[in-house]
């Protein structure tokens, strides 16, 4: 059976999903708006090589007046969504090129789904990463089986390196670009999700610099159903999909963000494909700022048991920023699409979120040095039910009376009332206590 949708004359036609030449080192040249069919095709050809991810009813539902659903992408094996366009891109080249392998320069969600998948397709793979890129990202590469060469000390200076040897050796170069084929594999996500949840009312996605997902699941939901609301969620640093969008070509001169947090949020890797499939097919952009991704990254990890990072927490963001009002009572599905955050940072990410959320909080106050003046702090605080992190006294460098200790503790509370009450009641015992603001 083929479903027929007045949207489809503004996906265009698609050229070949082959490339007809193995000496390319680039897929910019098969850049075209792409067909519901292409991503059925797509469908079915990476059945048996990704998980169909569960998309899965929330317990967030209650606490935000929405009935969500999470896709939940960061369950794929590489931890990310992409093994999606990657695995299709990869089955689409021909044999010839197959044979003599392919070379990324990356240390992102893309080069280790290229990683995976030429290795578990037998094609031989290269990976070049710059020698500031973590350990921990250059061992998981090599353990999926590609060949890691690190060169450089910048992504740029890796992306030369990768092109030359590309060059040399006849590989193709390989790098995330909105080819139909790659946007065609990411729009099976769009796909599945309209299986899995019937009657939605809106879809939301992660945009910014990366908006494959965004444009290619647009495409298939669009067609499916035109009445879905397609929203993208981008971060209030670095709105490249906003601007690009107001201009009406890719921006060039928008800064990125080279700190490991953002990842594939920030950048400007999309192309004319993309964006004009975002402008004729997505229904609204919004920006979130970087408090509200770490509030969303912490909801996921307690109720959702997900660890993710920013680009798979970015779409729940607006939700909890109240960014989309008008999805109050409707029911919404939300890709949850990475979950490939290193340990550093999510430490930080999470510690630092339990401050946004008003469930740590730090106070100093000035005691007498006398013996049982540290108790009797104690015993208002396990009064009050607050758990003490950590608590240090300083006597040297005290600028009051003298023979007193300057107490700085930092205590976990449940909430936001919960600290508040707290704080009413060590400000009725100690007048004088300072609380340090977040």
């Amino acid at each position: 059976m083929r479903i027929v949708s007045r949207n489809e004359e503004l996906l265009g036609d698609a050229l070949s999903l082959v490339p007809q030449s193995s000496t390319r080192t680039s897929l910019s040249s098969y850049n075209k708006l792409i067909r519901f069919e292409d991503i059925s095709a797509a469908a079915f050809k990476i059945q048996c090589g990704v998980q169909k991810t569960p998309c899965m009813y929330s317990r967030l539902s209650k606490q935000y007046g929405v009935d969500i659903y999470l896709k939940k992408e960061f369950l794929q094996y590489t931890g990310s969504v992409k093994e999606r366009g990657v695995l299709y891109l990869l089955t689409s080249l021909p044999q010839d090129q197959q044979r003599k392998g392919v070379i990324v320069a990356s240390d992102g969600n893309f080069s280790m789904a290229v990683a995976y998948h030429a290795s578990e397709l037998r094609i031989p793979v290269f990976v070049i990463m710059s020698t500031s890129t973590s350990p921990a990202r250059v061992k998981m590469c090599r353990e999926y089986g590609a060949m890691v060469i690190s060169y450089g000390t910048t992504a740029k200076d890796s992306q030369m390196h990768a092109r030359r040897l590309a060059q040399e050796n006849g590989y193709l170069y390989l790098e995330e670009e909105d080819s139909a084929v790659y946007l065609s594999g990411l729009g099976t996500v769009g796909l599945e999700m309209y299986e899995q949840v019937p009657k939605l009312d809106a879809v939301i996605f992660p945009a910014g610099g990366h908006c494959g997902l965004l444009a290619g699941s647009a495409a298939a939901l669009k067609h499916l159903n035109p009445h879905i609301s397609v929203i993208g969620v981008e971060s209030e640093s670095f709105p490249v999909l906003q601007q690009s969008l107001k201009a009406g070509h890719p921006a060039e001169d928008q800064a990125c963000s080279n700190h490991h947090f953002y990842g594939d949020v920030s950048g400007l890797c999309f192309g004319s494909n993309s964006l004009q499939l975002t402008g004729k097919l997505v229904d609204k952009v919004v920006a979130v700022r970087e408090e509200d991704i770490l509030i969303s990254m912490l909801r996921l990890l307690e109720y959702e048991r997900a660890t993710v990072d920013a680009e798979g927490a970015i779409g729940l963001a607006a939700l909890i920023a109240g960014k989309l009002p008008e999805l109050k009572g409707k029911r919404v599905a939300i890709a949850i699409c990475s979950g490939n955050v290193e340990l550093h940072l999510l430490q930080q990410c999470i510690a630092r979120a339990l401050t946004l959320d008003n469930r740590v909080c730090r106070f100093s106050l000035v005691l007498s040095d006398c013996p049982g003046d540290i108790s009797k702090l104690l015993e208002i605080l396990a009064r009050e039910e607050a758990r003490v992190l950590d608590i240090k006294q300083e006597r040297l460098f005290v600028t009051s009376e003298l023979f007193t200790a300057e107490v700085t503790c930092t205590v976990e509370t449940r909430d936001k009332i919960h600290t508040a009450q707290l704080r009413n009641a060590l400000l009725e015992r100690y007048p004088t206590a300072a609380w340090t603001e977040r």
